[in-house]
């Protein structure tokens, strides 16, 4: 009998898919395995019975990688099981952006006692009028499960998609999309976009991506969205360009001390995975991972060993 240890709370969905070979125990001392959504595990002491870990989730910065793999511990993730989730909110946050439409409810609830608010309201709502996104550029950065979602809905809509990923060729591009217009070049994709968004896992070499430089490049105006990671964007460099007007928006899903300050930012709690259907997804791949691991030594979504 295999133990299984969640960190988080892990759908039951997920936990359902787990053979009458498991159970699940409250005591982590006895895990043969542990399901994680974000738990930080970084100073985490594991006891020798654990033999893999599954978040259930794409991100694992909260996960002490190369510790793991040194003590011969397989980490899993579940790529794409929340991609959908994470485009529906990243077209969200499009069209928040280029209406004030938060700004619109607000006045809403700062007039409720009106007794003529209808007239009012009329008088009101240029205040708060935008345009559409409609034959707009969209520049994507990163063409993974999540990007390559958010490219097909853009077009959908009618925008214009600027590509770019540094592990794609033009062939590849083309085949997410031959409407695309793909680019080698971040700067490229920069000056040609209205709105642009970042799908890219935080490693050392991305962190700070976004940075003064690059959005130099863009023209006046821009909506940059980040529902991938806090870390990608310089902090400072995003409020420079806020105050100067150069960006028009900045709608992320990372609320922090610096973010929430700076002006015209849209910020979210941390919601782009927070769908029941996610959660489910993601659950679900992490329990399959786990079996596969412990029954037959199959390493699926590994991010730390081969």
């Amino acid at each position: 009998m295999f133990k299984i240890h969640c960190l988080n709370n892990i759908s039951k969905v997920g936990l359902a898919e787990l053979t009458d070979q498991y159970e699940l125990t409250d005591n982590i001392e006895e895990a043969d395995a542990i399901l994680v959504r974000s738990a930080n595990m970084h100073e985490m002491e594991l006891p020798a019975s654990v033999k893999c870990i599954a978040r259930a989730g794409a991100g694992v910065n909260n996960i002490p990688l190369e510790a793991l793999a040194e003590a011969g511990v397989p980490v899993f993730n579940t790529p794409g099981a929340n991609a959908n989730a994470v485009k529906e909110l990243v077209l969200c946050g499009m069209l928040l952006a280029a209406r004030d439409v938060v700004g619109g409810i607000e006045w809403v609830k700062e007039n409720a006692q009106d007794e003529n608010i209808a007239k009012s309201a009329e008088k009101a709502k240029k205040a708060f009028a935008g345009g559409e996104i409609m034959g707009k550029t969209l520049g994507v950065i990163g063409l993974g499960a999540i990007g390559k979602l958010v490219v097909a809905a853009a077009e959908a809509l009618g925008m214009k998609v600027v590509g770019y990923d540094p592990f794609l060729d033009a062939e590849k591009a083309a085949a997410i999309s031959p409407n695309m217009t793909f680019t080698t070049e971040l700067s490229e994709l920069m000056a040609a976009a209205n709105y642009a968004t970042i799908h890219v896992p935080a490693m050392p070499a991305t962190k700070g991506m976004i940075n003064a430089e690059l959005l130099a490049a863009a023209p006046e105006g821009l909506v940059f969205l980040n529902f991938s990671r806090d870390t990608l964007v310089n902090n400072a460099d995003m409020a420079a360009a806020l105050e100067s007007g150069k960006v028009a928006r900045y709608v992320t899903d990372f609320a922090t001390p610096e973010v929430v300050a700076m002006k015209n930012a849209l910020v979210m709690p941390h919601l782009g995975a927070s769908t029941a259907e996610a959660e489910d997804n993601c659950a679900r791949m992490a329990a399959q991972e786990v079996m596969a691991y412990l029954e037959r030594g199959e390493k699926i979504h590994c991010v730390n060993m081969k």
